[in-house]
C-alpha cells in the first residue's frame, strides 16, 4: 500500500493486519481521488472508519487542509499514528479512536463544517444509515460538501438521506462508490454508474 500522489507519492504506507479488516485497494482509491481533485486543495478532510488511515493521509497528500480520522479500533489508530510518523506528518491531522456515532456526537459540536467525508465501514456493517443519517444534522458539512461512501457493489445505498442527495455511483469489481451531494435545497437528480 502506497501514497497514490502528491507531496508524499510513492511513500509506503503499513497496513492493518487481519481477515476483519479490508483496505480501499490503489485503484479505488486513485479512481476517487482523480474525482475529488478538483475540491482537494485547501478543504478539510473526514475519513470515518479510517482504518490504515491511507484515504485520510492521500487526502493530506494532495493538498488538505486538515484531515480528521475517526476509528474505533485501537490497533489500527496505532497503524495510522505509525503511519503518520513515518511520514512526518505533525500538523493537519487529527485522531479520534472512538466509534464512529459517538466520534461524531463529539464533533458536532464544534466548528466542523467538512467538505469532504469517506465513509468506509467494514462490508457487513449495519452503521451505513446510522451514519449517513446523521451526517446531515448539526454542523458536520459545509454547503456543497461532498459525502463519498464506499459499499459493495450489490448493496444499494438509499438515493437521499435529508440533505444529503446522490448523484454518481462507481463500481469497480465487488466495491462502489456512491457520491453524495450535501445542500438545502438539493435537486434530485438520478444517480450515474460508471463501471
Amino acid at each position: 500500500m502506497r501514497v497514490i500522489a502528491g507531496s508524499y507519492r510513492g511513500r509506503k504506507l503499513s497496513p492493518v493486519e487481519g481477515k476483519d479488516v479490508r483496505p480501499t485497494s490503489d485503484r479505488l482509491r486513485e479512481t476517487l481521488f482523480n474525482i475529488l481533485a478538483p475540491r482537494m486543495r485547501g478543504g478539510r478532510f473526514l475519513d470515518l472508519c479510517a482504518g490504515s488511515g491511507s484515504v485520510g493521509i492521500e487526502a493530506i497528500s494532495r493538498g488538505a487542509s486538515e484531515v480528521v480520522f475517526i476509528e474505533s479500533s485501537r490497533r489500527a489508530c496505532s497503524i495510522i499514528e505509525a503511519n503518520l510518523r513515518t511520514l512526518g506528518i505533525e500538523s493537519g491531522a487529527r485522531l479520534i479512536n472512538r466509534d464512529v456515532l459517538f466520534a461524531l456526537q463529539q464533533i458536532t459540536g464544534a466548528s466542523a463544517h467538512f467538505d469532504i467525508v469517506f465513509f468506509d465501514p467494514p462490508y457487513a456493517s449495519e452503521l451505513y444509515d446510522q451514519v449517513m443519517n446523521q451526517l446531515p444534522t448539526g454542523n458536520l458539512l459545509a454547503a456543497g460538501s461532498i459525502v463519498v461512501v464506499e459499499h459493495r457493489s450489490k448493496h444499494q445505498l438509499a438515493p437521499a438521506y435529508s440533505n444529503l442527495a446522490t448523484y454518481r455511483q462507481l463500481n469497480q469489481g465487488e466495491s462502489a462508490l456512491s457520491f453524495y451531494k450535501f445542500e438545502a435545497d438539493l435537486e434530485r437528480l438520478p444517480p450515474t454508474s460508471d463501471f
